[in-house]
């Protein structure tokens, strides 16, 4: 079983930064697809940003120029830096990780809350 843990969420004024971090249990973290996602209350998750097991990234439109997402393969974590923050980007974010291996093998951090706010 896989188990992601997530960190570096907390309050922020707009315009400011934070950086969250999400650190896999798993025995072969660099074959995984992770990603960032964010969901509102009464919305449907989102994506925010993926990161492939070869580097390849990709954002929403929202994030674009904003966020940046990494991993660290040996530290088996994966990033997002998260810069500009603005009032909508308040919302709890979920670290994904994800696997082809004949089926999909899909886990999910419990969340953390990131609130921007002054």
């Amino acid at each position: 079983q896989v188990q992601l843990v997530e960190s570096g969420g907390g309050l922020v004024q707009p315009g400011g930064s934070l950086r969250l971090s999400c650190t896999a249990s798993v025995s072969i973290f660099g074959l995984y697809v992770m990603g960032w996602y964010r969901q509102a209350p009464g919305k449907q998750r989102e994506v925010v940003a993926t990161i492939s097991s070869g580097g390849a990234t990709n954002y929403a439109d929202s994030v674009k120029g904003r966020f940046t997402i990494s991993r660290d393969n040996a530290k088996k974590t994966v990033y997002l830096q998260m810069n500009s923050l603005k009032p909508e980007d308040t919302t709890v974010y979920y670290c994904r990780a994800e696997r082809t291996l004949g089926q999909i093998y899909r886990y999910w951090g419990q969340g953390t809350q990131v609130t921007v706010s002054s």
